[in-house]
């Protein structure tokens, strides 16, 4: 293994702060699923591992539960292991992270979720440390890059001494945010000794559970009596014992920057705990019972507050004077504390932004199925699901969007409730990074269920919305070494599927013929679930070839507005001065499918 001769610092993102701090404390298998705001952390180690020579094992897995078992069982191999996810991810992880909170780990294990407050890419703003609460595991909440490097190396002490895995919950400013950070040298792997078989721990029945629950309980307690980061650090030292702020992770960054920026705020007391759950209780009422007021400043959930028996004099998110929702920034977090002490908000001025949909990019594969899908399949009900596809809503071409995979399984409890004679058509969308994750064991219920609807599988080869990560069927790893890629029509065939196409989005007369093939069998004949597999590559996607091609609206346009309407092709637009349909040939991305989309064939190939 190559190492650093001497500490140096880099101008590092929260993420790439992160996967450095893995590196340095001796982590030997990291697992990760790609999601906003955490999905640089394992990408960041991909090239941390090339510029240190190091062997960690990585890996993108199929989903956050797998990536979290992979990890687990590397632990109890003996090995360090980490694993990395955004909270919705959590979610799906959640079966094996609270069994394993109970049976423990061998090797240091940290799981590492980042939290979306805002939301600003997530279906929820949920808080991962309740999370960790209902797993009764600790969970250590940065507030700085730098600050995460050093607690992954605290998490791993941390989990090796009480043998449970630890929680890293960084927020969105910590992942994005940056800072320089000082490096040092790896430690070197670490390695628990061999795996020696004990099915009453490891295998545990019920019985045997419930002591495992209570040693769990008695873990817990031991650390907030011994572990410094479960009680509160005095970052700040006031004059004045009028208000207290307790407060925790990147949201302590703003208190901090205020407390040193506003004068009449420099008299209040500041305490930070690093180790929000499970936190030292006897500390936290302290500090209550020693101050007239004490403001709790934490995202999004009220974990700290909860832990407060007496909260006569406390007030927080569950007093209502911090809000309920929404990211808590810096003019969030100054007026909460100005009503705190009994003062007016402040009159900021009123900045109108106009705001722009996100839309599908110039030749986005997606684009094209949504049209087709409409004009097919006009009145239908279309479940959609988690990805870039999503934006299929502003074309009309997406109903509903609840969670990963979600489609499919909708799709089928859209067909069978429905009881009128003449039903609409149904039509799930599914990208297949998604489809991998959670649509597999949804498309053999639909099967074995006699569900019949369509299903448009957008396969444009890699997890698009969170960058460009590879999937199953990739012919690559994680690290960029040789992989053995899955084929998923073999599996879709595989989950009893009888009717699959594949077709290329930008053939406009082959995609609307495979489309009334599908609509004949599902809709019209109620055989089954059809599968159309939509297949062209990302136009993102990092060797991707794009056409030279441009394209221009003739004279002879009517202005019926269809390719802006029902394309919505950002690279088209209506000029209000010329009162002319016009085409961009920057934003163009030459695929050419607006010209079978007009209706009064006015657009053409550019003639070089």
């Amino acid at each position: 293994m190559k190492t650093i001769n001497k500490p140096n610092t880099r101008f590092l993102m929260g993420n790439e702060a992160i996967a450095r701090g893995i590196i340095e404390a001796g982590c030997s298998v990291a697992t990760a699923y790609p999601g906003t705001p955490s999905s640089e952390i394992l990408e960041s180690l991909t090239r941390w591992k090339k510029e240190m020579g190091h062997n960690i094992y990585l890996e993108w897995s199929i989903n956050e539960k797998v990536a979290f078992e992979v990890a687990y069982g590397a632990s109890l191999a003996g090995a360090r292991s980490a694993v990395t996810m955004k909270m919705v991810g959590l979610n799906v992880a959640s079966d094996p992270y609270l069994s394993a909170t109970y049976l423990g780990v061998r090797g240091g294990m940290v799981l590492i979720v980042a939290d979306d407050p805002g939301p600003h890419s997530s279906q929820t703003e949920q808080d991962s440390r309740f999370f960790a609460w209902l797993a009764k595991a600790p969970v250590l909440d940065p507030s700085t890059p730098a600050e995460a490097l050093q607690m992954i190396r605290r998490a791993y002490e941390l989990s090796e001494k009480y043998e449970v895995p630890v929680m890293l919950r960084p927020c969105l400013r910590v992942c994005h945010s940056r800072q320089n950070v000082t490096l040092n040298d790896p430690v070197d792997s670490t390695y628990a000794g061999p795996f020696k078989k004990n099915w009453t721990r490891w295998a545990a029945i019920p019985k045997f559970r419930l002591a495992l629950h209570a040693e769990l309980n008695k873990k817990l307690e031991k650390m907030t009596q011994e572990e410094p980061e479960c009680s509160l650090f005095l970052e700040h030292q006031g004059s004045s014992d009028k208000l207290a702020i307790i407060t925790s992770g990147s949201v302590s960054s703003h208190v901090f920057d205020l407390i040193r920026e506003e004068p009449q705020f420099a008299m209040f007391n500041v305490f930070r705990i690093n180790m929000p759950f499970p936190a030292n209780k006897a500390a936290l009422q302290s500090i209550v019972d020693n101050h007239q007021k004490t403001l709790v400043i934490e995202e999004t959930y009220p974990v700290i507050e909860l832990q407060i028996d007496d909260r006569r004099k406390l007030v927080g998110r569950l007093s209502g004077l911090v809000p309920s929702q929404g990211e808590l920034t810096p003019e969030v977090v100054e007026d909460v504390i100005l009503e705190a002490i009994g003062e007016k908000p402040r009159t900021r001025p009123d900045v109108q932004i106009k705001a722009r949909r996100p839309s599908l990019c110039a030749g986005c594969p997606h684009r094209s199925s949504f049209f087709m899908l409409r004009k097919v399949f006009d009145k239908g009900i279309y479940p959609g699901d988690i990805g870039c596809y999503t934006l299929g809503t502003n074309m009309g071409a997406v109903d509903t969007c609840l969670c990963m995979g979600a489609s499919i399984g909708m799709a089928s409890g859209f067909t069978h409730a429905q009881l009128e004679e003449s039903r609409p058509p149904v039509v799930a969308t599914i990208g297949d990074s998604t489809f991998f994750h959670a649509g597999i064991p949804a498309l053999i219920n639909a099967v074995h269920n006699k569900a019949s609807f369509t299903l448009v599988l957008m396969d444009n080869s890699v997890t698009a919305m969170t960058g460009g990560q590879v999937t199953p069927a990739s012919e690559q790893l994680a690290d960029g070494s040789e992989g053995t890629p899955v084929d998923i029509e073999a599996m879709i065939r595989a989950c009893g599927v009888k009717f699959l196409e594949v077709v290329d989005p930008y053939n406009f007369e082959e995609l609307q013929a495979s489309f009334e093939r599908s609509y004949e069998y599902s809709v019209n004949k109620s055989m089954g679930v059809s599968v159309i597999i939509t297949r062209r590559p990302c136009i993102r996607v990092k060797g991707v070839q794009l056409s030279s091609d441009r394209y221009t609206v003739l004279d002879n346009c009517e202005r019926c507005m269809t390719c802006i309407r029902d394309l919505e092709c950002p690279a088209i637009s209506f000029e209000k001065e010329s009162k002319s349909v016009v085409i961009d040939s920057d934003t163009c991305s030459g695929c050419g499918f607006c010209v079978s989309v007009c209706p009064c064939g006015s657009i053409t190939r550019k003639v070089s």
